[in-house]
């Protein structure tokens, strides 16, 4: 009984098979009828990137990861999903190529005629499909549409901008209160600017040539959580060595957003689209210093928003504004998470699969938003460039784990540097030295100006304050009690007898060549007030902050000092000059505002050379309105100037770099000019420094003379305007 139940069962099993079977083929069928309805309505737009060769009709994924020709020629889908299973049902205009399970895809090996051609040959067909490939591109992204993705992009992209803008200010707004509450002495002042500028030209360089080679977002993730990290650890740190080192490492993370930033965004414009929309992304660097701006002026000064364990750890309020100005770093990192890798990158190093899915999802992304759901994304098949670069085997996996990561880490600066290289390679190589000249000279005149600005102001402050000093001499006071504030004072030739200095402050006041006998100082705070040339005899000193440096060429006789003050006393109050500097800065950055968009609407009608060129020369021509500041307001008017005609060259030069570096280079090019710029804002920073209260004219001759330089080579290099990204 049982060999007819087998039979029964046999049968009806090759029956359902016969059934599988004819609907396989049925599927196949159809499908290749809507594969070719498909491709003759895409051929009417991407027609002429299809190479007639034979050679390239043989190159083509296969998800298997082996090598085919003939009747496998890849079509628009693929046999290892169509008809593959009974559930399976393929749509019009759904990419079938999908990559294989485990995420493991292979470009398909070039024909074998590929083997016998030098390097040479084959770099030269690479640049040809890479020429095809920028057009395809182009007509694709412009079949994307410009969208809601985009624009989600922009505030994603914006909020890592702004990161860099905050980084920058900080460095300014932090360096006075931090190198008094540290006590660092006048021989160490100053490093923090210059360490900071350092580090993101390092940071520059590394950043950007490794986007090119593991890819725009994932760099700039990591790089943005490194400077998070460590500008959130550098407000906790008590040692001035412990806190540059944390700066620099921030500005070593930061220093690689603004190269990534842009060639990220540019990967995502259309050619009509880009100029406009790069312009309006720098926006946000404004944003970022108007921020820091605001918020030094809303917390630095409040010396209450501070707390203190023993006298081992303080925190004041400047340690607050460092954690604040972490905070769009932070969201940047978060919102990035939900960003795909830019496709123009996946293609680039032959990732077929992940560009077509990044371009779906931008695709429908947008038609969504315009109410368009059911329009389907048409683009079956991309061109791929040639893949030169061979793979490098790694280490056996019983290798030393620390050894890994050093062969990977070395293996990477190897190609970074190699990378970097093809930078100088013609044609690129005359671009780059053009480039890295504008940003050289763009970045000298700005932050050097930038930093003499606020310096010249203060000293006009410091003229004035001191033209209000009072002079005592000669006079003796005997058995009274101080106890108020003393403030912008010389006290010669004075005698003090059996006075008692109690709960007061000394600010900016002198006392030369007077005698302090039987006197008595308690809870005494002293600001900028020195004792030169006096005689201390029989003194007591309780919890003041006097010490040896405050006494200059001074004799102390027979005196006693019991619980000094320890640490440098930091306070704000009755001091507005501090709010008058942040003050400043906001203006000088909101200024910037009307530049900025007004530079975003002309961009593309004017042109990025005529923007660049003409910014840079009219910067150089109004610091010769310099000569007449003679006051405050009008320094501060020609800083707004300033910096409102130098913002539509920052713009501009950001748009041009970024147009005119390959894919397979442009965040390592990118990544270099922004470093030669944090190099020149360091020289800036130490050669107008020191001219401060000296002379006028050699930083304006210089500023206006590397300014007016820097454009007109600005003026020599290609237009972009027209050019599809490359």
């Amino acid at each position: 009984m049982e060999d007819p139940y087998r039979e029964r069962t046999s049968l009806a099993r090759g029956a359902r098979d016969i059934a599988k079977e004819a609907k396989r083929h049925a599927v196949k069928k159809v499908n290749k009828v809507v594969d070719r309805a498909s491709d003759e309505y895409a051929g009417r737009s991407y027609n002429r990137f299809e190479n007639d060769v034979e050679d390239d009709e043989d190159r083509y994924y296969y998800q298997d990861g082996q090598t085919g020709g003939g009747e496998h020629k890849y079509e628009g889908s693929s046999d290892a999903t169509e008809g593959h299973d009974d559930e399976d049902e393929i749509y019009e205009g759904e990419y079938q190529g999908v990559p294989a399970e485990g995420g493991v895809q292979m470009a398909v090996g070039r024909p074998v005629v590929d083997g016998m051609k030098d390097r040479k040959e084959l770099e030269k067909e690479r640049e040809a499909e890479e020429e095809e490939l920028a057009q395809q591109y182009e007509l694709i992204i412009q079949e994307c549409g410009h969208g809601r993705f985009q624009w989600q992009l922009f505030l994603v992209l914006g909020l890592a901008l702004m990161s860099d803008g905050v980084e920058v200010f900080v460095v300014g707004f932090v360096l006075p209160s931090a190198e008094t509450d540290m006590c660092v002495p006048n021989s160490g002042a100053g490093w923090l600017g210059s360490i900071v500028y350092l580090g993101m030209m390092v940071g520059a360089f590394f950043w950007g040539g490794l986007s090119d080679k593991v890819g725009r977002r994932q760099c700039l993730l990591v790089c943005m959580s490194v400077n998070g990290f460590f500008a959130f650890l550098s407000s906790f740190v008590q040692g001035y060595s412990t806190f540059l080192f944390c700066r620099m490492l921030s500005g070593f993370g930061i220093g690689g957003a603004v190269p990534i930033v842009f060639s990220y965004f540019a990967e995502f414009l259309a050619r009509e689209k880009r100029g406009e929309h790069l312009s309006w992304l720098c926006m946000f660097w404004m944003i970022g210093g108007i921020y820091a701006s605001a918020m030094a002026w809303a917390i630095i000064p409040h010396y209450g928003w501070s707390f203190s364990m023993g006298s081992a750890y303080q925190f004041h309020s400047w340690r607050v504004f460092v954690v604040v100005c972490a905070l769009p770093c932070v969201s940047a990192v978060v919102s990035l998470t939900f960003m795909p890798e830019s496709p123009r990158f996946y293609l680039e190093h032959g990732k077929h699969d992940e560009a077509w899915m990044v371009l779906k999802q931008i695709h429908d992304t947008n038609m969504r938003a315009r109410g368009e759901p059911e329009k389907v994304f048409t683009v079956n098949r991309i061109k791929i460039p040639k893949q030169l670069d061979e793979l490098v085997e790694m280490q056996s996996e019983s290798a030393n784990p620390a050894a890994k990561v050093l062969f990977r880490i070395r293996s990477e600066l190897r190609g970074i540097w190699t990378t970097f290289l093809k930078c100088w390679d013609y044609p690129v190589k005359d671009n780059t030295i053009k480039l890295a000249i504008v940003w050289f000279s763009l970045s000298f005149g700005y932050y050097g100006l930038s930093v003499w600005f606020p310096d010249v102001i203060k000293h006009l402050q410091a003229d004035e304050y001191a033209s209000h000093v009072k002079i005592h001499r000669n006079e003796r006071i005997e058995d009274f009690t101080f106890n108020f504030t003393l403030e912008n004072q010389i006290h010669s030739n004075g005698l003090f007898l059996n006075d008692r200095f109690v709960s007061m402050k000394f600010k900016s006041v002198t006392f030369k060549d007077s005698t302090f006998q039987n006197c008595y100082f308690e809870d005494v705070t002293s600001l900028g007030s020195f004792f030169k040339n006096c005689t201390i005899l029989d003194t007591f000193f309780y919890n003041t902050d006097i010490d040896d440096s405050k006494f200059i060429d001074s004799s102390v006789i027979n005196s006693t000092f019991a619980h000094n003050k320890t640490g440098c006393q930091i306070t704000f109050d009755d001091d507005y000059s501090a709010y008058w500097v942040y003050f400043i800065n906001f203006l000088g950055t909101l200024a910037v505002l009307p530049g900025n968009i007004v530079s975003a609407l002309l961009m593309d009608k004017v042109g990025r050379l005529s923007m660049l060129g003409g910014s840079m020369v009219l910067s150089g021509i109004s610091c010769f309105f310099l000569w007449f500041g003679t006051s405050e307001s009008m320094m501060i008017a020609m800083l707004c100037l300033y910096n409102g005609l130098s913002i539509s060259a920052w713009n501009s030069l950001d748009v041009v770099t970024a147009e005119l570096y390959p894919t397979d280079r442009r965040g390592t090019g990118f990544g270099f000019c922004n470093a030669m710029c944090k190099l020149a804002a360091v020289l800036g920073n130490l050669i107008f420094g020191s001219l401060v209260g000296i002379t006028k004219a050699i930083p304006i001759l210089l500023a206006s003379g590397v300014l007016v330089c820097g454009g007109l080579v600005g003026l020599r290099l290609p237009d972009t305007r027209s050019n599809v990204l490359m």
